[in-house]
């Protein structure tokens, strides 16, 4: 939660005592993705008067201010920044209106703008009329076309607007991020009245509003955090030494801890993933089988034919199953036998998907059991290269989702196969008609909307039974049915697929087709 907006609310008028009416002396670089800016009374002969330091460490894995009480600049591979701006006065600081960033106001009407969004956090430096003039950071392209004004957002975040969003809050305090959120989840669930559920809400607000700092253990890393969750080590009402003390607690992780750490955490999550899939599975399973009378119901049908008038729409007839009479919906348009032929077929269809639910719920069972005994091997291991070697026995790491903005799709490598998504319906036909060769194995959800997979085609080999079913389950999480137990995917070479003149935007025509039904999804999968 360093980054977090409620925290800047409160680092900003911190800084704004400190370097408020002080001169902008000098910025430097001297090591890739950190910045040190330096703000002291005036220069002095002698240097006399004390600096005070601001380092922003903008990594794509951690991205940090910290304020230092001395930093020696480096002789050589030290770049000044920002130079024109030298010895201008801070007029003020501030946090911007529901937004992760705050700024340095300076008497020329500039301003540096501290844009802390995660793994495209940087510096920007605006001019008096709010436009781009430089960036520290020129890989991050979009933050040439930001707009100063635009970094307020202002939300009505009223008790009314709550209710308009059916009792949610994410759309009137989007900056509250994972960690409140996982904080006020179990609090909301627990109540049912509206006006309780805000009252709720607000005190957290309260929290995240109050000096009161913690230096906590979360997620088996340092944690920065305005509410008092994991394992609080230190508490501090100071938000400057607060940051310092998470900033050098983090930097001191060595490499052994944070591979440790995402392992654990990504463990955990295929963990949560999998009971949360099982729960569902089984109450899908029971309702299945309560439900599943089907056969029953054309078992009654077949016995009592020559009782049902014809078009029915409903029949009442004896359950010889219960001794009791039931109602039950037939098709006015079929026959007194052609109905119960349809539910003979519903019975069928419910004993193939009874079926593969209990097969699934066998194979995530012992997959549950295996992650949990890696997730406690993990745990006990102390030494980095242990670490890799367990990974690399166990096979932990060998599919590996990329969604770097800069490609054009979603790429998974899975056993050696390389498997492509499409992000939306143009995206998708650009997927199928410019980058899919004739022999790659085209797959989507099928009677729904979803991203068209590619899996690429290896000259002289067939394609792997879990190759396909991988994409299958991709398929399956970027489509409609994500949600959906089991759905049903369309697998056919990519040749059978085309696009007649006038279909809409990631729409086409299937010629011949297989079906595969997998449960959907997204995450890494062992192969």
């Amino acid at each position: 939660m360093h980054q977090n907006h409620y925290f800047l609310r409160q680092l900003a008028p911190a800084l704004d005592r400190e370097i408020g009416g002080k001169q902008f002396l000098e910025a430097f670089s001297q090591e890739r993705d950190e910045i040190i800016l330096v703000f002291a009374e005036g220069r002095g002969k002698h240097n006399f008067y004390k600096p005070f330091f601001i380092k922003a460490s903008l990594r794509p894995d951690f991205a940090s201010l910290s304020f230092p009480e001395q930093f020696d600049r480096a002789r050589r591979n030290s770049v000044d920044l920002f130079t024109d701006l030298y010895e201008q006065k801070v007029d003020h600081v501030r946090a911007f209106d529901n937004e992760r960033a705050l700024g340095i106001y300076l008497e020329n009407g500039e301003v540096l703008v501290f844009k802390l969004f995660g793994n495209r956090s940087n510096i920007v430096r605006f001019n008096p009329d709010g436009e781009v003039l430089d960036v520290f950071n020129n890989k991050l392209t979009g933050d040439h076309a930001l707009k100063l004004e635009e970094l307020d957002r202002t939300l009505d975040q009223s008790y009314e607007a709550f209710l308009a969003e059916g009792e949610r809050f994410e759309k009137l305090f989007p900056t509250y991020g994972k960690v409140v959120k996982g904080y006020l989840k179990p609090k909301l669930e627990a109540v049912e009245i509206p006006e309780e559920k805000w009252e709720i809400i607000q005190e957290v607000l309260q929290k995240l509003l109050a000096p009161t700092f913690y230096l906590t253990h979360l997620h088996h890393l340092p944690t920065f955090s305005l509410l008092p969750v994991g394992e609080i080590t230190e508490t501090f009402d100071d938000p400057l030494k607060a940051l310092n003390r998470f900033y050098y607690a983090y930097a001191r992780i060595g490499n052994l801890e944070k591979e440790k750490a995402d392992w654990l955490r990504m463990l955990q999550k295929r963990i949560k993933q999998t009971e949360n899939y099982l729960a569902n599975s089984f109450q899908k399973l029971v309702a299945l089988e309560e439900g599943g009378k089907n056969e029953e119901l054309g078992h009654i049908l077949m016995a009592n034919l020559h009782q049902i008038p014809e078009r029915a729409e409903r029949v009442e007839l004896h359950d010889f199953y219960r001794d009791q009479p039931i109602s039950i919906k037939l098709k006015k348009d079929l026959s007194p036998q052609k109905n119960a032929e349809m539910y003979y077929r519903k019975a069928k269809n419910e004993k193939i998907e009874t079926d593969k639910i209990q097969e699934n719920l066998d194979l995530r069972e012992r997959d549950l059991a295996q992650v949990r005994e890696h997730y406690a091997a993990i745990e006990k291991i102390d030494l980095l290269r242990d670490l890799r070697n367990y990974i690399k026995k166990n096979g932990l790491a060998p599919g590996k989702t990329t969604e770097d903005q800069g490609q054009l799709f979603r790429r998974v490598e899975f056993q050696n196969y390389v498997i492509l998504v499409g992000r939306n319906a143009k995206n998708n036909d650009l997927l199928t008609q410019q980058y899919a060769h004739k022999e790659d194995l085209w797959l989507h959800a099928r009677d729904v909307t979803g991203s068209h997979v590619l899996i690429k085609y290896q000259a002289g080999k067939k394609f792997p039974a879990p190759v396909i079913e991988r994409a299958a389950e991709l398929a399956a999480w970027y489509s409609k049915r994500r949600t959906d137990s089991l759905c049903p995917v369309i697998v056919t070479p990519k040749k059978f697929v085309r696009k007649p003149k006038g279909l809409p935007p990631g729409a086409v025509v299937v010629e011949k087709e297989e079906v595969v039904m997998v449960q959907p999804l997204g995450e890494m999968k062992d192969g």
